[in-house]
């Protein structure tokens, strides 16, 4: 896939979350009419706006953390690298999420350490 079937897809999929976000705060009353203006506010401003509206534990919330820094990755040349290890993440874990920031195997660490933690928290 080239770098702008890439960022293609990833803007995409912004245009998709955007759509996602300003739905669910119109149906939650979290901010009054959620209009057209969310759709031209940067990942980092809707990142923000939903830290001020206490909606960080959303899977909406993760999903555009992600995507904001999938597109920072891609600026930098860094798209494709494990966040964790710096090794090329596998193809079709790209091609499944564009938006993925492990190899299979950083992701299975990582699952592996979180559910410790969740465990050590309750």
């Amino acid at each position: 896939m080239s770098i702008q079937e890439i960022q293609q897809s990833l803007m995409q999929r912004e245009a998709q979350l955007k759509y996602e976000l300003v739905h669910q705060l119109n149906q939650k009353g979290h901010v009054q009419s959620a209009s057209q203006s969310h759709f031209n506010m940067s990942l980092t401003e809707l990142i923000e706006l939903m830290s001020q509206q206490n909606l960080t534990d959303t899977p909406l919330f993760g999903q555009l953390t992600r995507l904001d820094a999938a597109l920072c990755q891609l600026e930098l040349g860094l798209y494709g690298l494990c966040s964790d290890c710096e090794s090329d993440i596998e193809p079709e874990r790209l091609a499944a999420d564009p938006t993925e920031q492990r190899c299979a195997c950083c992701a299975e660490k990582h699952r592996n350490e979180h559910r410790q933690e969740l465990r050590l928290s309750h």
